[in-house]
Formats: C-alpha cells, structure tokens, sequence
C-alpha cells in the first residue's frame, strides 16, 4: 500500500464507517484496510472511539480539538506510517 492511499483512507474514515459513500468507494477502503495493519488498528480504535461517544450524554461529550493537540495527533500519525516505510 502507497501513503497516499492512507491518507485518503484517512480522509474518508468518518464518512465510511457511517456508510455514508458510494459503495465503489466503501469496496476500495474495505480492500485497503484488509491488506494494511496500520489502518485496521486505526479503524478499530476510530470505531470505539465513537462508540463511547455516542453512549455520552450530550453535554459531557468533549469539545474540539486545539490545534496543538491536533497537531500532535496528526505528526504521530504520521511518523506511524513513516515506521511502517509509508
């Protein structure tokens, strides 16, 4: 698998696991993340993610990210996939 192809994998999560692509496209990410370990744990942990969350009541959900802790996420997903020879 390319990085690329993570990226865009990446880019797509939250609308692939609520169905909300075309099934062409929803094929495409099933075949990437079967062949790609890194995605499958980022997938799984994406869906527990939201799985708690949505057992939250609304006012305790957490608020947004700042855009440091974002950055921080983001520069360890990518040393993942720098790891990974990605």
């Amino acid at each position: 698998m390319k990085p690329s192809e993570c990226k865009d994998v990446f880019a797509m999560l939250s609308q692939y696991l609520d169905r909300e692509l075309p099934d062409d496209i929803c094929q495409h990410i099933d075949a990437h993340i079967s062949g790609c370990p890194p995605c499958v744990q980022f997938v799984e942990s994406l869906r527990k993610t939201i799985a708690l969350c949505r057992g939250l009541p609304p006012e305790k959900g957490p608020g947004p990210l700042k855009e440091a802790a974002r950055d921080q996420l983001l520069a360890s997903y990518r040393r993942l996939l720098e790891s990974r020879g990605r």
